[in-house]
């Protein structure tokens, strides 16, 4: 067996023991290239997990339409999470639209209110989330388990393509003729919001062009962090 048809094997297992075992399920999705893996392998499985995006507001107009083509290819509707509109105001009235490049603390004070109080709300009442990060994306990753608790939301959480490389997600989202938001193609291997995301230049980290003013360190949004830390804690075997 090739090494991608057993990765694809694997999480096809994977996913079919959180819609078994931790319904409700949901699957977050940031519409990049492991996240189209993902939403390929549960929606032509027909698996029982919801696929949700959050939509901050500050999005690029490519990674939008990718929800168009989720629709049309799969006849499939992502659920989009928001901001509350009155933090947002809040936020650009106290600090200016554009404060995150400020500092570290003004970044992250934007990407609470625009992606984690939204995330909360998606994950209440649900047993597992599912994530597409990899291992490999960056090093504040490195150490990621394919199952966690994340104690923050109160729920079991699920990184299915752990252990994917660059090439096995290319080669699957090729392979299966699977959508694909058209920034990859101009540079762009992690994508976030338009002002906090550039294209990278050769030999430069996949995660390099987010939040690119910033260290290394300090590059995560907070979903995926509990003060200050990323939530990890041993793998789960089952």
């Amino acid at each position: 067996m090739s090494e991608l048809l057993q990765r694809v094997a694997e999480t096809q297992a994977i996913l079919a023991r959180i819609a078994r075992d931790f319904s409700p399920a949901v699957f977050a999705s940031s519409l990049a290239a492991e996240d189209m893996v993902l939403t390929d392998l549960i929606l032509t499985a027909g698996l029982p997990i919801g696929i949700f995006s959050l939509e901050t507001g500050r999005l690029h107009a490519e990674t939008l339409a990718m929800l168009d083509q989720v629709r049309a290819t799969y006849g499939h509707e992502i659920a989009l999470f928001r901001p509350q509109p009155e933090a947002v105001a809040a936020y650009v009235a106290n600090n200016g639209l554009n404060a995150f490049y400020d500092s570290v603390e003004m970044r992250k004070q934007c990407c609470r209110i625009r992606k984690v109080e939204p995330l909360g709300r998606a994950l209440a009442g649900k047993r597992a989330w599912i994530t597409g990060q990899r291992r490999a994306q960056s090093s504040t990753r490195s150490e990621l388990a394919v199952q966690e608790f994340d104690a923050a939301h109160d729920t079991q959480k699920f990184n299915p393509l752990a252990d994917w490389s660059e090439d096995n997600v290319w080669d699957y989202l090729r392979s299966n003729n699977v959508p694909y938001n058209a920034l990859h193609d101009r540079g762009f291997p992690s994508i976030g919001c338009e002002p906090c995301t550039r294209a990278v230049q050769p030999g430069e980290d996949l995660r390099a062009g987010r939040w690119w003013w910033e260290q290394p360190e300090s590059k995560e949004c907070g979903l995926h962090v509990v003060d200050g830390k990323l939530i990890r804690m041993t793998s789960v075997a089952g």
